[in-house]
């Protein structure tokens, strides 16, 4: 059975009303003793069995496999996968939202909302409609608070994070730091600072104040050469890492030094108000205020505090400057080297996102241009079984010290999960001597009939700009597997050359050599305003509304401009894992919960999606949001004496209410 949009929130809705704390509900806490005194979490008011908060999304890490014969990435991570399934439960019928990429996915699990009520209709980067009607793009990776318009505020006044009555969405941490408890993020999407922009609204600017310290060394780091230290110098210090304090304080009045770095936590349109709290920005903040304690697992780097990563070393940028590795740096020793860090310290809720493994990131931003690297890796490639082995002892590592710690799944909640999933692009991989597949890394290109190499990798790039009739009216494309178009002047969707142009993308042919030597379909759907509204890509911000979005054949890459491999098409050996479309490989996911009142059920197929992460978390917490979530609480995954009592009374009906897509 379908359930509508409108069906699905009023369900939503009533289980809102239901979500009691379970303190206030008259719950019996789940029971269990910690072998270890938990680490102090100072003013928190967690009040139930749950102390402790660990959220993680993984960019792209799969539970299914992606080719025959080679173990899925969550496979070959047995460290995390036994520590889900043997104590907690795995959904691995989990989906993400569309536009499925990183900003969306993210921003979907943090807040309980759909992208019609995030703002994030189109990720990771969209156009909007200026007065001008010529679309200007923006990237969905901003802070918070930022705006659509961060260079001058008036091409589009509303904020980057738009929701119902064109307010900024509620944020994600505020139901933990209004009880008191530190919250912590590593990475994860637009809970951090996400640029060191120095313009009128950029987060330098915002956090800091024009003329400030941080501003100058963010002037002084955007006016060097690119690729050096010096570029890199302040977005290593302030980007990705941060914690918002908790009411009262919580670590940003801890010592001297947290006072005098710690800066306003403005949310201006936050529902019920947010005033008089604080944050630490970045990681030159961030550093001495959780490595202040003598056993801090820390090092002194250019004189500055640096956290250790799951190998004892510092978390440092390609430079060797202390600080955020930058996202492609994200790796899990990086990542759970921090999050271990902030919980030792006493930020007892901390959200973190750890890069995927099947990309090669060597060169990546912030280090200098390398015309090979990063590029991808194929299932089963040396890199990537390497990658993942890492990935494996640093969940090894992160669970024993955190058991040491006393923080442990009778204490603490673990939530762990991806954006989104992947098409595999690419031919299969000729089997080497150490047990590992080889690939082609190189571009193909051709005339007539493809010739590449059986073990090819990369996407196919497609430039449809120069395949469209003449008289096409001009648009700009968000460059994808699933193109969004904005035509300029932002026809209705009833004008005949809007109509027109759409027929003629939906009827493309081009040769995909995974598929045919002959040409077959690019598009499989399309969707024009009113099909994207079913589908939640319309928010409260009319300028931001596509045209209409064409769904590929998940193997193309569609740009307006090149490519830069060859022929169009030709295929580019740099990026072979596609996503943002519609096939179950990239739609379907999983999440892992462990903790009090989750159930072991170990896997689990129960239909869910990236809306009821948020929900289910609060009941299991004990807390509540402000706002109504699209989202549910799993109850299919929570023990009943965990449960409001509410939600235990109506526990039948709800159940007969929700079902799987049919």
């Amino acid at each position: 059975m379908k359930l509508r949009p409108a069906f699905r929130r009023a369900i939503a809705r009533l289980m809102t009303l239901a979500l009691l704390p379970a303190s206030v509900a008259g719950i019996t806490a789940v029971t269990a003793s910690a072998s270890k005194q938990a680490v102090a979490v100072g003013g928190c008011g967690l009040t139930g069995q749950v102390k402790h908060v660990i959220y993680l999304v993984f960019d792209n890490t799969h539970y299914m496999r992606d080719a025959a014969g080679v173990q899925s990435d969550l496979e070959q991570m047995p460290h995390l996968l036994n520590f889900l399934t043997s104590n907690g439960t795995l959904m691995t019928n989990d989906h993400t939202i569309l536009i499925s990429h990183t900003a969306g996915g993210i921003l979907s699990s943090l807040t309980g909302l759909y992208p019609d009520r995030t703002g994030i209709n189109v990720s990771n980067s969209y156009f909007y409609y200026p007065p001008s009607k010529i679309p200007a793009f923006s990237t969905a990776f901003k802070y918070w608070t930022d705006l659509v318009d961060d260079n001058t505020g008036v091409n589009d006044p509303l904020p980057n994070m738009v929701t119902d009555g064109q307010h900024n969405t509620p944020a994600p941490w505020v139901p933990f730091t209004r009880t008191g408890c530190d919250f912590g993020g590593v990475s994860a999407a637009n809970i951090e600072l996400e640029n060191i922009g120095t313009g009128p609204f950029g987060d330098m600017s915002e956090a800091f104040g024009t003329g400030s310290p941080e501003w100058n060394e963010a002037a002084a780091s955007n006016a060097a050469p690119s690729g050096t230290p010096a570029r890199a110098k302040a977005f290593t210090d302030f980007v990705g890492i941060a914690i918002h304090c908790g009411q009262g304080g919580g670590i940003c009045t801890q010592n001297a030094t947290n006072v005098a770095n710690s800066r306003p936590d403005k949310l201006p349109d936050e529902p019920g108000g947010y005033l008089g709290y604080q944050a630490l920005y970045g990681a030159k903040y961030v550093n001495p205020a959780v490595c202040a304690a003598s056993s801090a697992q820390c090092s002194t780097v250019m004189g500055q505090k640096a956290v250790n990563n799951t190998e004892g070393q510092p978390v440092t940028d390609p430079f060797g400057q202390p600080g955020f590795p930058g996202f492609d740096g994200a790796f899990a020793k990086n990542t759970l080297g921090y999050v271990a860090q902030m919980q030792e310290a006493g930020v007892p809720v901390t959200y973190a996102y750890i890069s995927d493994a099947h990309d090669n990131h060597t060169s990546a931003f912030p280090a200098p241009f390398n015309p090979n690297f990063p590029r991808a890796s194929g299932p089963g490639e040396a890199d990537y079984v390497a990658q993942l082995k890492a990935y494996d002892n640093a969940f090894a590592a992160f669970f024993a010290r955190l058991a040491a710690d006393g923080i442990n799944k009778s204490n603490t909640l673990f939530v762990v999960t991806a954006d989104e999933g992947d098409h595999y692009a690419g031919g299969i991989g000729i089997p080497q001597p150490d047990g590992t597949l080889g690939y082609s890394h190189t571009n193909c290109s051709w005339t007539t009939t493809p010739a590449c190499p059986s073990n090819q990798i990369g996407e196919v790039n497609y430039n449809i700009k120069a395949k469209l009739p003449a008289g096409t009216p001009t648009f700009s494309v968000h460059r994808d597997s699933a193109p969004a178009f904005w035509v300029n002047g932002q026809p209705a969707r009833t004008d005949a050359t809007l109509r027109k142009m759409e027929r003629d993308v939906g009827a493309l042919n081009a040769i995909d050599p995974y598929v045919s030597s002959s040409p077959t379909p690019v598009f499989l759907q399309l969707a024009d305003t009113v099909g994207e509204k079913t589908l939640h890509m319309v928010n409260t911000d009319p300028n931001r509304t596509p045209s209409f979005t064409a769904f590929g054949n998940p193997d193309y890459f569609v740009t307006d401009a090149g490519p830069s491999c060859g022929s169009n098409p030709c295929i580019d050996y740099h990026f072979a894992w596609s996503h943002g479309d519609i096939q179950p490989e990239i739609a379907t996911n999983w999440l892992g919960m462990v903790g009090p009142g989750v159930k072991k059920l170990g896997i689990d197929s129960t239909w869910t999606d990236h809306t009821n992460v948020r929900s289910t978390m609060l009941v299991l917490a004990g807390l509540r949001d402000d706002y109504v979530n699209d989202g549910r609480a799993l109850i299919e995954a929570i023990e009943t004496k965990a449960l409001p009592q509410s939600l235990i009374a109506h526990r039948a009906t709800l159940r007969s209410r929700v079902r799987s897509p049919t």
